[in-house]
């Protein structure tokens, strides 16, 4: 990790600029994959499978035995700790109900809009190196709160062809409608297209290696939706002296145990506190078990000193991290001026962590950049909007004449007759 002091601003997106990823190299082989499962299903499914996962498989399918098994497994300690999550995640999600009031936009002409489910959903839980349960409830429970009929989720068996206990537990608690032992690209052209045991979904939702996103970007151009384009995971603190250094490292640290591309980055004002930081990452590094990841993600990370709390702002929004940490004094002022941010953790005592697990808030959020554009998931991820419009004799009779002038002139004259022929009933 290094500490970059008082860069010009010219050279802010070359320090800014994420690890470099091109998942174009890679369309090829995933195209393959994808075709073939398409055409022959399970049975290539379950090739590829026994190919990238190491587990031959009977079915695809984890079976209610399976999962009453994997919830004896789980300790009472972890299943609280699920269900508390769950809980919040809940209240959070369900306030986000809420549908457009009709309104008359002129006398005569009435419209509104309504939200309904997306009927058929997948989620991706990738296997790798920790099992992602929280993933699990931070899709399942929207995808239930909105309505979806189906949710569909595939994950990795291990090389006994059994999913995470903590997964299978955390997917029934969530309301997962099935859950099939599958990773990688077959995985998501099992949810894209459908096979015998897998059914077809609109949209697919989760995180994954390069292969998985190159498999989503692949599929979501003309096959099923996909929540957001991915990358790896990041964090940016904002911190002043204010700060506690420990805290500070901490957050940085939590996000570069992530994967060895994921980014750490710290932007202050303060020398000093830069260099108490530096100094905590370095201890507080050697003693994690994932250190080696760690480190190797630190490669990617830094921190940058800056002349003020401006050129803090200026920088962040430039950034537009995936989340972002104001341990400041002033932290609710700093972050009415943020733009661009996938979530927020506000104060000292705020840990990049809670919005992981258990406060309430989605932790599957835009990265590399794409908060500028894109929201991270939320209740309206898996829901489509119906607009409606209801005209009445005396809004044809104020709203006729504007819509003859404006098909008129744009030469679409079946478009005026439609207005003309009713204005004349």
């Amino acid at each position: 990790m290094q500490i970059i002091r008082y860069p010009k601003k010219d050279d802010w997106a070359s320090i800014l600029a994420r690890p470099a990823i091109d998942n174009t190299s890679l369309f090829d082989l995933v195209r393959g994959v994808l075709n073939d499962v398409r055409l022959r299903g399970d049975e290539a499914i379950k090739e590829y499978e026994l190919k990238f996962d190491k587990v031959a498989l009977d079915a695809l399918c984890v079976t209610e035995v399976e999962i009453v098994e994997a919830e004896k497994i789980v300790s009472d300690e972890l299943k609280n700790a699920i269900l508390l999550a769950k809980k919040n995640i809940e209240a959070f999600h369900a306030a986000q109900k809420h549908d457009l009031p009709k309104v008359e936009t002129m006398p005569g002409v009435t419209c509104w809009q309504k939200a309904l489910p997306i009927e058929k959903v997948g989620l991706y839980i990738p296997g790798g190196t920790a099992p992602l349960f929280s993933t699990v409830l931070m899709l399942a429970l929207p995808a239930q709160i909105a309505g979806c009929k189906e949710i569909v989720l595939c994950t990795p068996p291990n090389c006994e062809g059994r999913v995470h206990p903590a997964v299978l537990f955390a997917a029934k608690a969530a309301g997962v409608s099935q859950i099939f032992k599958i990773g990688g690209v077959q995985a998501i052209g099992a949810m894209a297209y459908g096979s015998e045991s897998v059914p077809k979904v609109y949209k697919i939702f989760g995180p994954g290696n390069q292969y998985v996103t190159a498999a989503k970007q692949l599929v979501s151009l003309k096959d099923v939706a996909i929540d957001m384009p991915a990358g790896p995971s990041e964090v940016e603190v904002i911190a002043d002296d204010s700060a506690n250094p420990a805290f500070v490292a901490s957050d940085l640290l939590s996000q570069a145990e992530h994967g060895v591309d994921s980014q750490a980055v710290l932007i202050t004002a303060s020398e000093a506190l830069a260099e108490k930081v530096m100094a905590e990452v370095e201890a507080q590094c050697a003693a994690l078990p994932r250190r080696e990841i760690a480190e190797k993600s630190l490669v990617n990370s830094k921190i940058i000193v800056v002349k003020d709390l401006n050129e803090v702002i200026d920088v962040t929004n430039e950034y537009a991290p995936e989340h972002l940490i104001i341990s400041t004094e002033n932290y609710h002022e700093i972050a009415e001026r943020i733009t661009n941010a996938g979530s927020v953790f506000l104060g000292h005592l705020t840990p990049e962590s809670a919005g992981d697990y258990a406060s309430g808030t989605n932790h599957t959020l835009p990265t590399n950049g794409y908060a500028k554009a894109y929201s991270g998931v939320n209740l309206d991820s898996f829901r489509k909007k119906i607009t409606y419009q209801e005209i009445t004799p005396e809004g044809l009779s104020n709203i006729g004449a504007a819509i003859e002038v404006m098909a008129q002139n744009e030469e679409l004259f079946a478009h005026k007759n439609a207005v003309t022929l009713r204005m004349k009933r």
